[in-house]
C-alpha cells in the first residue's frame, strides 16, 4: 500500500469509519489513520497530494485494491450488486428505520451465505460494520435472536475475521455508540493494523489463513483430481474446497482433472456423480480433463525413458517384488539391457500372455532410505476395457508416474495433497525431473479424519457390493450424497471445513460439530409439523371439546413467516404418545401445544397395566407458564399421514480403527432403525429433500414424499448434534 504513495485517512473524532478501517484490516493493508476536528468526511490522502471523500468512495477503492479474491465481486453485475447494498446501509443507522431494515435483511439471507453472490465482499463489511456501530442496540437484538438469520450472518463474519474486527469494535465502538477511538485521542498517527511486528501484521488476516509457496497473484493455477471409482465424500470435499479457496485468493484458476488410471475400478457413473457432487459443493473450475487424455503422451515418454536407462521391464512376481522393495534388494532385471527392456515393452503394449507378466519400473535408487524412491512401478498391464476409451490400450499408467507429468503439463502451478502422500513428494518431484518437466509446488494438508467413519473407497465399495447400504448415497455414507440426502446444508459442510483451514495438523474430528452448524442453519427456517408414534398411540377424549371438528391457519415457523403457513384441526377425541400419557396423573393440568391447557380427569388401564385411554377436560383459561408437560397431539381425523421415521448409526463401532486392523471386525450390526408414525394432514403436501422439524422429536429430511396413503411418507431423521449414536 505505501508503495502506491497512501499517506493518511482522516476522519470526525465522533465518526469513525467502521467499514474502510475493518475492511483494510481485513486485507493486511498499511493504513495510516488520524482524527480530525476540520474533517466532515472521512479523507483519503495520497502522497501526491491527490484525495478521495467519503466513506463508500474509499470503500470501493479498497475494495478494488485488497489481495481478496472477488472482494468488490467477480464480473460487473455483481460490482453492482456491492453498488446497492452500500447504498442501502446508512438504512441501519437510521433510528426509525433500524428494525424494518433487519427485517429485510433477515429474509434475504433465508437461504445466503454472503450478501452477494457466494463470496465475502466490502458489502458484507459495510452491513457489518453498520450494525456493529449500533452498539448496545444491536448487541440486544443479537442476543434476542429475533432475527436468526441475520444473527448467524453476522457470527459467522464475526468468527472468521475475529482479531481484526474485535479490535475495531474494542477501539472505535463505545457501549452506548460509537465514541471516540479509545487508542487515537490525540492527532496523533496510527496504522490500522497496529505496530509493524511480523505478529501484528499476522494478526489482522484470518487465522485460518495460510500462503502457497512462491505464488504469484492471477498465475496460481491448481487442479482437483479424483479417481472416478467412487462417489465423493467428505474427505475429497475438502481437497476440493480448498483448491477453490486457493484459486480465488490468488485469483488463480482450478481444473476438474479425472485421475482415470484403472479400468477395472472406474466407470461413467462415477465420472458423472463426481461432476454432479463438485458442483454441489459449488466448486467453479475452468475445464474439466482426464488423464487418459495424455495416454499416448505418456507412453512415448515411457519409451523415452527406457533408452535413456531411466527405467526397466520387470518381471518379478508382484509379492516378490514388494519385499525386494522393502529390503532394499536390486531385482534381476534391473540390468536388463535396453534392447531387452524394449523388447519385453512391446510385449506389454500387446497385451501378450509374456506382457502381461510384467511391470514397467523408474530406474531411481533402491538403497535411499525413502522406500518410495526404490525403483516405483511406472506401468502394469491391464486388458479390461477403458470406460472412456475402450480396448484401445492393454497398459496403464500408474498414479505415481501420471501425477507428475499431467501436473507439469497441464501447467499446475501447485499441487494440493494430503499429508498420508508426504513420503512420495520425493518420488513426485524426482521423475518430474527425470522426465525433463518443469518442476511443481507441493502443498501439503492434513487429511480430514472422522469419528466412526471409513473414508476408503475400497472399504466403502465393499458395503456397496455386499448390500450392507442402499448405494453410494445411503445416509450411512460419508460421500457428499449420502451426507446431503440425510439432511445436511452445503454450507454447514462448507463452513466445517474451511473452518479447518489448509493446517497440516492430523485431527479426528467429531461429526458433532457439524451436525451443530447445520442445526443452527436450518433451524431458524424449517417448518414445524406434529407426529404421533404408532406403537401403542391412545386417545384423549376431552368432554368439554368441540362437538364438531374445526380448523384453524397457524404459522408453520412461529418466528419465520417465509415458512408458510398449516391447517390444524381440533377435535374432542386426540391423539398422544403412549410415552407422554406415562408422565401424566391424574386431576393434572397440560398444555397441548398450539392449542391450550387441558386437566387429565381420568387414566384407564387396561388387565396388563398398561394404559389405554384418557379423558379430560379443556382449561383454556389456564396459564401455559404453570404446567409440567407441554404435549403434542393429532385430531382423530382420517386425513393423518402415515410415516415412517428412519434413524441412523454409524456404520463402525471404533472410533478410529488402527493400522491393520480389519474394519470387518468393527462393524456394526444395527445401523438403521425405522419407526411408524402418524403425521398432521399438511405433511401430504412436503417436497423430497424438504427439512421440517416434528415438534418434540427432532429434524428430519422428506426422503420420499406422499404418493398414496398405503405407503408411508419417509422422513429421515437429521442428527443435531447432541447424540452420539441413535441406536444406544
Amino acid at each position: 500500500m505505501k508503495e502506491a504513495g497512501l499517506k493518511l485517512l482522516s476522519f470526525p473524532p465522533d465518526s469513525p469509519p467502521l467499514s474502510i478501517i475493518s475492511a483494510a484490516k481485513i486485507a493486511g493493508i498499511d493504513l495510516p489513520i488520524q482524527t480530525s476536528s476540520s474533517a466532515s468526511s472521512p479523507t483519503l490522502s495520497f502522497s501526491n497530494g491527490l484525495k478521495l471523500h467519503g466513506n463508500y468512495v474509499i470503500l470501493r477503492y479498497i475494495g478494488r485494491l485488497a489481495p481478496i479474491p472477488n472482494f468488490y465481486g467477480d464480473n460487473a453485475f455483481h460490482a453492482a450488486q456491492i453498488d446497492e447494498w452500500l447504498e442501502y446501509t446508512p438504512t441501519i443507522s437510521c433510528g426509525s428505520e433500524f428494525d424494518n431494515a433487519c427485517g429485510y435483511m433477515e429474509v434475504y439471507l433465508e437461504k445466503r451465505t454472503f450478501f452477494v453472490s457466494h463470496y465475502f465482499s466490502i458489502a458484507d463489511i459495510a452491513i457489518w460494520s453498520g450494525l456493529a456501530g449500533t452498539g448496545q442496540r444491536w448487541e440486544s437484538i443479537r442476543k434476542s435472536n429475533k432475527y436468526p438469520n441475520l444473527v448467524r450472518w453476522y457470527n459467522s463474519i464475526s468468527a472468521e475475521y475475529s482479531n481484526p474486527l474485535m479490535e475495531v469494535i474494542a477501539l472505535y465502538v463505545g457501549k452506548k455508540g460509537l465514541g471516540k477511538p479509545v487508542a487515537a485521542k490525540s492527532k496523533e498517527v496510527k496504522n490500522v493494523t497496529g505496530d509493524s511486528s511480523d505478529k501484528a501484521k499476522a494478526g489482522s488476516r484470518s487465522s485460518s489463513e495460510i500462503d502457497l509457496p512462491d505464488a504469484e497473484m492471477g498465475k496460481v493455477r491448481l487442479r482437483f483430481a479424483p479417481e472416478p471409482s467412487g462417489f465423493l465424500h467428505i474427505g475429497h470435499a475438502k481437497a476440493a474446497l480448498l483448491n477453490q479457496y486457493f484459486a480465488q485468493r490468488y485469483h488463480g484458476e482450478v481444473i476438474l482433472r479425472f485421475d482415470d488410471t484403472n479400468p477395472t475400478k472406474e466407470s461413467n457413473e462415477f465420472v458423472e456423480n463426481l461432476i454432479k457432487d463438485v458442483e454441489t459443493l459449488g466448486i467453479k473450475y475452468q475445464k474439466i480433463t482426464y488423464t487418459s487424455d495424455y495416454f499416448s503422451k505418456l507412453m512415448a515418454l515411457a519409451e523415452k525413458l527406457i533408452k535413456e536407462g531411466k527405467a526397466y521391464v520387470d518381471d518379478t512376481p508382484r509379492e516378490e517384488m514388494q519385499k525386494e522393495r522393502m529390503d532394499g534388494i536390486e531385482s534381476k532385471c534391473r540390468s536388463n539391457s535396453i534392447e531387452e527392456n524394449l523388447k519385453l515393452w512391446k510385449e506389454m503394449i500387446a497385451g501378450s500372455e509374456r506382457g502381461l507378466q510384467c511391470c514397467l519400473r523408474g530406474k531411481l535408487d533402491m538403497q535411499d532410505p525413502n522406500k518410495s524412491l526404490r525403483d516405483p512401478v511406472y506401468y502394469r498391464c491391464n486388458p479390461v476395457p477403458h470406460h472412456r476409451i475402450g480396448s484401445k490400450y492393454k497398459i496403464y499408467p500408474t498414479y505415481d508416474f501420471a501425477c507428475p507429468f499431467v501436473d507439469a503439463e497441464e501447467g499446475i502451478t501447485h499441487a494440493l495433497r494430503s499429508s498420508e502422500y508426504h513420503d512420495r513428494n520425493a518420488q513426485y518431484h524426482r521423475i518430474q525431473e527425470d522426465m525433463g518437466m518443469r518442476k511443481v509446488h507441493i502443498y501439503e494438508f492434513s487429511r480430514l479424519n472422522m469419528v466412526y467413519t471409513l473414508l476408503s473407497k475400497r472399504k466403502l465399495l465393499w458395503f456397496v457390493q455386499n448390500g450392507k447400504v442402499d448405494g453410494w448415497d445411503d445416509p450411512r455414507f460419508p460421500t457428499v450424497q449420502g451426507i446431503v440426502r440425510r439432511g445436511l446444508k452445503i454450507e454447514a459442510l462448507i463452513q466445517f471445513i474451511l473452518e479447518q483451514g489448509a493446517s497440516k495438523n492430523l485431527n479426528l474430528m467429531e461429526w458433532d460439530k457439524l451436525w451443530t452448524l447445520n442445526k443452527k442453519i436450518i433451524d431458524p427456517v424449517c417448518p414445524r409439523h406434529t407426529a404421533v408414534i404408532e406403537e401403542r398411540r391412545l386417545l384423549l377424549t376431552l368432554t368439554n371439546g368441540p362437538d364438531k371438528p374445526f380448523v384453524r391457519i397457524i404459522p408453520r415457523h412461529k418466528k419465520y413467516d417465509g415458512a408458510g403457513e398449516k391447517a390444524t384441526t381440533y377435535t374432542k377425541r386426540i391423539w398422544l404418545d403412549y410415552a407422554d400419557a406415562e408422565c401424566i396423573s391424574v386431576d393434572e393440568e397440560v398444555t397441548l401445544m398450539d392449542w391450550g391447557n387441558a386437566i387429565v380427569k381420568e387414566i384407564i388401564k387396561g388387565q396388563d397395566g398398561n394404559i389405554t385411554q384418557l379423558v379430560g377436560v379443556l382449561h383454556l383459561e389456564g396459564s401455559v407458564k404453570t404446567t409440567k408437560l407441554k404435549l403434542t397431539w393429532l385430531a382423530e381425523t382420517n386425513e393423518l399421514v402415515n410415516l415412517s421415521l428412519v434413524e441412523f448409526d454409524y456404520l463402525i463401532t471404533k472410533k478410529k480403527l488402527e493400522e491393520g486392523e480389519d474394519f470387518l471386525d468393527a462393524l456394526n450390526p444395527c445401523t438403521k432403525k425405522e419407526i411408524a408414525a402418524i403425521g398432521d394432514s399438511n405433511m401430504h403436501n412436503l417436497k423430497q429433500g424438504e427439512i421440517l422439524q416434528l415438534e418434540r422429536k427432532g429434524y428430519y429430511r422428506c426422503d420420499v414424499p406422499f404418493t398414496r396413503s398405503s405407503k408411508p411418507v419417509v422422513l429421515f431423521a437429521i442428527p443435531d448434534g447432541r447424540q452420539q449414536s441413535v441406536m444406544k
